[in-house]
C-alpha cells in the first residue's frame, strides 16, 4: 500500500495532485490544515494537507512495493521522506522482505474514520533511538556545584550557549560503568533548567524542612548537601512519593564522601531507580499452544484502544493469529468499536455473554497465537461486576496460558491509583501495567509510585488515541530522564 501526503490551496487542489499522480483509485485517509512558518507567515494563506492511501496494484506504472525516502513529493523537492503507516499492506520484516496484509485495508480504515467509527488515523511516526547522554540531567550538577567553582550566572561558560559550545568543543561518554556496576555522567554537559524550577515558597520551605531533619551528615560539604537537597526537590516536583524520594536520598546520602565527584552521586542514583523498574515485560507467544491477554482496569482509561494498538501490531506486524473477544457488555460502544477494528483487521471478534460463551470461545480459537481480551471497567465497590469478571478470568486461565495487564491513566491521582491496584490485586492476582496517555500530563512520577507499591512489571506507554501508532513499549531510561529534570516529557 502506498500512502502519501498532498498539499494545496484548498482540499479539491490537494486532492486533485494525488489523483494525478497516482491516478483516481485513492482513498483519503486524513485532511488537516497547515499553517505556514517564518517571519511573514501571517502573509501567507494556510493550506490543506491530504494524506492518501492506494493499494500497490491500483498504481499504473508502478513497480516499487515500498516508498523509499527519496521518492518526490507533491510539491516537487526531493528527498522528502514518506512515513508508512503501521495499517500499511507492506511491512518489512528484519530480512527486509515484505509481507501482505488482507487487502482493503486502508479502504476500510478510511471509511471507518470517514462515518465517526474509530479515531482519526494518522501517519505513522518513526520513534527516534533512546539519547545515549544524560545531558539534560547534568543541569543538577551544574546548579549544584555553582558555589562550589564560584561562577556568576552572567558567565558565558554558565549560560545556555556557553554551555552548547562547551558540547561543541567536547563531548564525553554520558555514562561509564565501574567494576561495582555505578554508572558515571559527564559533568560538561548541564544547563540552567534546573535553577529555574522550584516548588513554591510554603512548599520548598516545609519540604527543605523535613529534608533537613532527615539528612544532617555534618561531613559532607555544602555542594554535597545542595546536591542531595535539590534531587529530592526534584523528585517530589515530578510527583515521586515523598516515602521514595526519601528512600532514594538516603541511599545516595550513605555512598557519599566528603572527595566523591557529584557526577558519581547523580549516575548512583539515575542507575538506582532504572533498576527498581526492573525489566519491561511486554506480550509474548507461547510455545505451544493459545495465549490469552486480559485487560482489566477502571472506565475511562482506555482499554479498548490499548486492545486494537496491541492486536493490530501482533497481527500486521509480527503476524500472529489473534482473536479479539470482549466481555464488556455493559457499553455498547466500546464493543462496537472493538468490532469495528477487527473488522479492519479481518480477525475474528466475539461478544462473550456467560462462562459457556467463554468456553466455547476458548475450543473455537485453540490454534491461535493469542486471544486478546477486553473487560468492563466498573465501580470498585461493584462486587457483583467483580465477581463476573474474576470468574471470565479464572475460565481462561483454565483453558489455556493467561496474563492479565491492568491499565492505568496516568493522569489519576496517587491515592486513587493505589486503590485501584490494590482492588485489583484481590480480584486477579498478578498483574503487569499499562500506563495510557502520557501526553495528557507533564508529571510521571505515579508510574515510578504505582511500580514501587505493586511490584508489577511494567510493559506499555500510549500517548495519544491515534491506532495503531501511539503505544511504545516502555522505556525506564526515559522516565527516570524526566524525573531527575532531564526532559519536560516522557516520548
Amino acid at each position: 500500500m502506498i500512502i502519501k501526503k498532498y498539499t494545496g490551496k484548498n482540499e479539491e487542489e490537494a486532492t486533485e495532485a494525488a489523483r494525478g499522480e497516482l491516478g483516481p483509485g485513492i482513498v483519503i485517509m486524513n485532511v488537516r490544515q497547515v499553517k505556514k512558518t517564518g517571519f511573514f507567515a501571517f502573509l501567507k494563506p494556510s493550506q490543506t494537507e491530504v494524506t492518501v492511501a492506494l493499494e500497490e496494484g491500483d498504481l499504473p506504472g508502478r513497480q516499487s512495493s515500498v516508498i523509499r525516502p527519496e521518492d518526490t513529493d507533491a510539491t516537487g523537492k526531493q528527498g522528502t521522506a514518506t512515513k508508512k503507516s503501521s495499517f500499511s499492506a507492506y511491512v518489512s520484516d528484519e530480512s527486509g522482505t515484505a509481507s501482505r496484509t488482507p487487502s482493503g485495508t486502508g479502504e476500510q480504515l478510511a471509511r471507518a474514520v470517514s462515518e465517526g467509527r474509530i479515531p482519526p488515523l494518522r501517519v505513522a511516526q518513526t520513534e527516534g533511538e533512546i539519547d545515549s547522554k544524560l545531558d539534560d540531567l547534568q543541569a543538577l550538577l551544574h546548579v549544584a556545584t555553582v558555589r562550589k567553582n564560584g561562577q556568576k550566572q552572567n558567565d558565558p561558560q554558565a549560560s545556555p550557549n556557553g554551555i552548547a559550545r562547551e558540547r561543541e568543543r567536547e563531548e564525553t561518554d554520558a555514562m561509564v560503568a565501574s567494576e561495582s556496576g555505578a554508572v558515571y555522567g559527564s559533568a560538561r554537559e548541564a544547563s540552567l533548567r534546573m535553577q529555574n524550577a522550584s516548588v513554591s515558597k510554603e512548599e520548598s520551605a516545609e519540604t527543605l524542612a523535613d529534608f533537613s531533619r532527615a539528612h544532617q551528615r555534618s561531613d559532607l560539604p555544602e555542594e554535597n548537601l545542595s546536591f542531595i537537597k535539590l534531587l529530592y526537590n526534584t523528585l517530589l516536583e515530578n510527583d515521586v512519593n515523598e516515602r521514595y524520594a526519601n528512600e532514594l536520598t538516603d541511599e545516595v546520602e550513605k555512598i557519599s564522601k566528603p572527595d566523591m565527584p557529584l557526577e558519581y552521586a547523580l549516575a548512583n542514583v539515575y542507575q538506582k531507580m532504572v533498576l527498581k523498574f526492573g525489566p519491561t515485560e511486554i506480550i509474548e507467544p507461547c510455545a505451544d499452544g493459545p495465549k490469552a491477554e486480559i485487560f482489566i482496569g477502571p472506565t475511562g482509561v482506555g482499554k479498548t484502544t490499548t486492545i486494537a494498538k496491541l492486536a493490530s501490531r501482533l497481527y500486521v506486524a509480527e503476524h500472529r493469529k489473534v482473536a479479539l473477544l470482549t466481555v464488556d457488555t455493559y457499553r455498547i460502544a466500546a464493543a462496537e468499536q472493538l468490532r469495528t477494528y477487527a473488522s479492519i483487521l479481518e480477525i475474528p471478534f466475539r461478544v462473550i455473554y456467560s462462562i459457556e460463551d467463554m468456553k466455547q470461545a476458548a475450543e473455537d480459537f485453540k490454534d491461535y497465537d493469542f486471544l486478546m481480551v477486553d473487560t468492563a471497567g466498573h465501580s470498585l465497590h461493584n462486587e457483583e461486576q467483580k465477581t463476573n469478571i474474576v470468574n471470565f478470568i479464572k475460565t481462561l486461565q483454565e483453558a489455556m496460558e493467561s496474563e492479565s495487564f491492568l491499565v492505568l491513566s496516568a493522569t489519576t491521582k496517587y491515592r486513587d491509583l493505589i486503590e485501584i491496584t490494590d482492588t485489583y490485586k484481590t480480584m486477579v492476582g498478578d498483574y503487569k501495567l499499562i500506563f495510557t496517555k502520557m501526553d495528557e500530563t507533564a508529571v510521571t512520577g505515579n508510574l515510578y509510585n504505582i511500580r514501587m507499591h505493586t511490584g508489577a512489571s511494567m510493559s506499555y506507554i500510549t500517548n495519544g488515541q491515534d491506532v495503531p501508532d501511539d503505544i511504545a513499549v516502555f522505556n525506564a531510561q526515559k522516565i527516570v530522564k524526566v524525573l531527575l529534570g532531564g526532559s519536560t516529557r516522557a516520548e
